[in-house]
């Protein structure tokens, strides 16, 4: 029976060496002569680790797993395309993009990656291609030299090659977030996703779609030998302990500092940033205000990176840096009230294709907002107690990452740059030791017509 193990979108894990561990440990138990492995991209990075190795922490799974093949998320690009190279020769596995080019060529093609690779099993040959987001150079920036072709077309082209090396199963693996699309655009018994954090399971024109979800919680298992590939769930965490993978990261964690113990807490506090007004979205744009000595604070939820296990007990420097796992520098900026009222609308996410109508993607320190849900409108905003004054000028601090590229808040721009003021996790650092982590909202977002 051919099967298909699959993990994705890995992250932040790493920052939790068990889990990692118990991945590695299950990933074993579970393989056998007609398995392969597969991965579908952000297996390397972002993550507190990540930050400090250049994504080399993955080598610790990789090389323990062996697996079959992978392919590039967004996140593999974050310490620029060379490190990207570095990470393929040392990895054991055999890296399949059909999409990604360095100018006229191939991506890392020097290094080992191909568009597409069969894998054999004791009774079976898999085609497997590769695919990432064609919006991958805007996503991750160090990846801009870099171009990112249809993923469908090249995707076609990747098929039709398999199927004249006559393999008995196709596999696609594909960091594209919604594979809807693509699914139906080829031939291909089952596509292995990553991008989107949602996991999935469905059937799209005959071909099995599934996406494990983020942050090693899951592993699938995928029988590619009925006449309809059907998917197997596990919970990483019920999974056998690879004490050697597990202790390699706690080492690493150690000979960086990040087992240092900033704060206390007694309450639990929900690491989920995108669900409204939270209390640790209010924390980050507090810390950036305080570090600023600004006006207002503003951080974007979707680089918040979340999981379901809270913050509670004692608070670390790496549980810290998680929360932003990215090596971004804070700002100063000046902005009118008039553009400051438009930032604080903007904030909403209502111009944006969010999956989830409760989501709100910005964090406020100092101002608060009263929204209409129903006519996505701003009723009101405040800052510091008193009406946003659109002839007034304001001071705001945030990471450079919203200057850069994010398109959320349009009126960042570097022009409006006063100084760069330093680390996101310096700020983050001081300010839980000087003044903790709330653990209640406070109510900056106020939101009416929401069920």
């Amino acid at each position: 029976m051919t099967r298909v193990l699959h993990y994705a979108d890995l992250e932040s894990a790493y920052d939790d060496p068990e889990r990692i561990g118990r991945l590695a440990g299950l990933v074993r138990s579970r393989r056998d002569g007609e398995t392969i492995v597969v991965g579908s991209g952000d297996n390397t990075g972002p993550g507190v680790l990540a930050l400090k190795t250049n994504g080399r922490q993955s080598l610790d799974f990789f090389r323990a797993v062996d697996p079959d093949a992978d392919t590039f998320g967004n996140h593999e690009f974050d310490y620029e395309p060379e490190t990207t190279r570095g990470l393929v020769r040392e990895s054991p596995q055999t890296w399949v993009c059909a999409n990604a080019f360095d100018g006229d060529e191939p991506f890392a093609v020097e290094e080992g990656v191909v568009p597409w690779t069969v894998v054999g099993t004791t009774s079976s040959q898999v085609g497997v291609f590769g695919v990432a987001s064609p919006d991958t150079g805007d996503i991750s920036p160090p990846a801009a030299s870099l171009s990112f072709t249809d993923p469908i077309d090249a995707a076609r082209d990747a098929v039709a090659a398999l199927r004249e090396r006559d393999v008995d199963r196709v596999l696609g693996l594909s960091h594209c977030g919604d594979d809807d699309d693509l699914a139906a655009a080829i031939e291909a018994d089952a596509i292995c996703g990553g991008h989107y954090h949602e996991p999935r399971e469905d059937i799209v024109a005959d071909t099995l779609v599934v996406r494990p979800g983020a942050s090693g919680e899951h592993l699938v298992e995928v029988d590619l030998d009925t006449d309809r590939p059907t998917a197997t769930w596990h919970t990483v965490t019920d999974g056998p302990l690879d004490e050697g993978v597990a202790d390699r990261l706690r080492e690493r964690m150690r000979a960086v500092g990040l087992d240092e113990v900033v704060t206390t807490l007694d309450v639990p506090i929900d690491r989920r940033p995108m669900l409204g007004e939270t209390a640790v979205g209010n924390f980050i744009a507090d810390a950036f205000r305080h570090a600023g000595e600004t006006d207002v604070g503003l951080v974007h939820a979707g680089s918040v990176r979340d999981t379901n296990e809270p913050f509670v007990g004692e608070v670390t420097v790496g549980d810290l840096v998680s929360l932003l796992p990215f090596d971004n520098e804070l700002v100063t900026l000046e902005l009118s009230g008039r553009e400051l009222r438009e930032t604080a609308r903007l904030a909403s996410g209502s111009h944006l294709d969010l999956p989830d109508e409760r989501w709100w993607p910005g964090h406020f320190s100092n101002v608060t907002i009263v929204w209409d849900h129903p006519s996505r409108e701003l009723v009101d905003g405040t800052v510091g107690g008193e009406p946003i004054d659109d002839e007034r000028t304001y001071t705001l601090t945030t990471f450079d990452y919203n200057i850069t590229y994010d398109p959320l808040f349009p009126r960042l721009t570097d022009e409006r740059v006063l100084e760069t003021i330093g680390s996101q996790h310096d700020a983050m650092i001081a300010y839980a030791r000087e003044f903790g982590i709330p653990t209640e909202t406070d109510g900056r977002l106020i939101r009416h017509g929401l069920e």
